[in-house]
């Protein structure tokens, strides 16, 4: 994401440039390609506004069926706008007056959707996504002019205020670009993190992809007046499924078993794998990681699931078990009560029972144990797991 720094930083540090003025007389057709490129801009980048709408709070809520169906529907009504700005020819083109009137309130929502990539980086980082490229700039962002970026008297509007306007206005669609892409790295970026740490346990997430956004369209050749018109559009969609795969990485991380089974794991008495059996002083095979604490403090699930034992069993004494999906079961033994009941579905950290020293114990301990497809593994790779990625969920 080294990359995207310079650009970042003038996305939020800087106020754009205007373009030099140009001593022409009357209007010319690289005006219009400005003015073309102007308004065909800012009616695309409203797609930016809809990433901070409403709407993008239910997306980091969790709420992705219903948000990704109503993202369909406003880039299908986005790419109408486009064809519909392709097939325009413009007219009124000799009222300059008329046009700088246009563009300068088209202008205006420009400059509010510029804000709005601002506000999407600062929410990305509340994620957990790395925006360190956006930090400083972020900051000196505040002194940025809130004011349109050319401003001109109507009664006065030459051709060359006209092409000025326009010039600043894609220079800001520009910056916003590099934001977007930068947040697209920065999250594709965390996510590969997570994804790769999750994998190293067998657990793969179900992720969104680009069918999700529902893109689509019959094959047309590229348009050669050198407009990218859809650029800042796949630039928003990127931003957008990147952010939607973090976000469901991020859900994996808190429903996989990786999290602690007590909230303060000061000592561990015993590991997993060949020990000294504490009964017969001869090698045995432990099967889980056994925490000392005291009688009664609270047991907490370690991951979303289903409690599918509870009771006594064989050398465990009074046990839990929930099962996690994909072949995961997580055992929760010699417990002094029990707080679930058989069937109850549990979130990470529902607690769930109480440390005890029944079954096979010497005192009070908390057994734990976690099951892959009914083979015991080593816990601590899924609690080493679950501390690595941690900064994920710290929002």
């Amino acid at each position: 994401m080294r990359t995207h720094s310079a650009g970042v930083h003038k996305v939020f540090g800087a106020a754009p440039k205007k373009a030099p003025a140009r001593s022409v007389g009357g209007i010319r057709p690289a005006l219009f390609y400005s003015l073309f490129a102007g308004l065909l801009a800012t009616n695309v980048l409203t797609l930016v506004g809809f990433l901070m709408a409403p709407d993008i709070s239910a997306l980091l809520s969790g709420q992705n069926d219903q948000v990704f169906a109503a993202y369909e529907d406003r880039i299908a009504q986005l790419r109408v706008e486009v064809d519909r700005l392709h097939s325009r020819q413009f007219a009124q083109a000799g009222d300059i007056n008329l046009q700088l009137q246009e563009l300068t309130q088209q202008q205006e929502v420009l400059l509010e959707q510029h804000q709005l990539v601002k506000q999407l980086a600062q929410k990305a980082a509340e994620m957990g996504i790395d925006t360190s490229t956006t930090a400083s700039a972020a900051a000196d962002d505040d002194e940025a002019p809130t004011a349109p970026i050319a401003t001109v008297a109507p009664a006065s509007a030459t051709s060359e205020d006209l092409a000025a306007v326009s010039s600043s206005m894609v220079q800001m669609m520009d910056d916003s670009r590099m934001a977007l892409a930068a947040l697209s790295g920065s999250a594709t970026e965390s996510t590969t993190t997570i994804l790769d740490a999750l994998k190293g346990i067998g657990i793969r997430p179900s992720m969104p992809d680009d069918s999700d956004l529902g893109v689509g369209g019959p094959l047309l050749p590229p348009t050669t007046d050198g407009l990218d018109s859809t650029g800042i559009v796949d630039d928003a969609n990127a931003a957008y499924l990147a952010l939607a795969r973090f976000k469901a990485a991020r859900t994996a991380i808190d429903l996989a078993p990786v999290h602690k089974p007590m909230g303060a794991l000061t000592r561990v008495s015993s590991t997993y794998g060949n020990r000294k059996d504490p009964f017969t002083g001869g090698r045995a095979f432990h099967a889980g990681i056994d925490f000392p604490a005291p009688k009664g403090t609270t047991v907490l699930s370690a991951g979303y699931g289903k409690v599918t034992f509870v009771g006594e069993k064989s050398g465990y004494g009074n046990l839990v078990e929930v099962t996690h999906g994909t072949g995961l079961v997580t055992r929760y033994g010699h417990l002094s009560a029990f707080l679930v009941t058989e069937g109850q579905i549990v979130a990470t950290g529902t607690p769930i029972a109480r440390v005890g020293s029944t079954g096979r114990s010497t005192g009070p301990h908390l057994h734990f144990e976690v099951r892959l497809r009914d083979v015991a593994v080593d816990p601590g790779k899924y609690l080493a797991v679950g501390k690595r990625l941690a900064r994920f969920l710290g929002a």
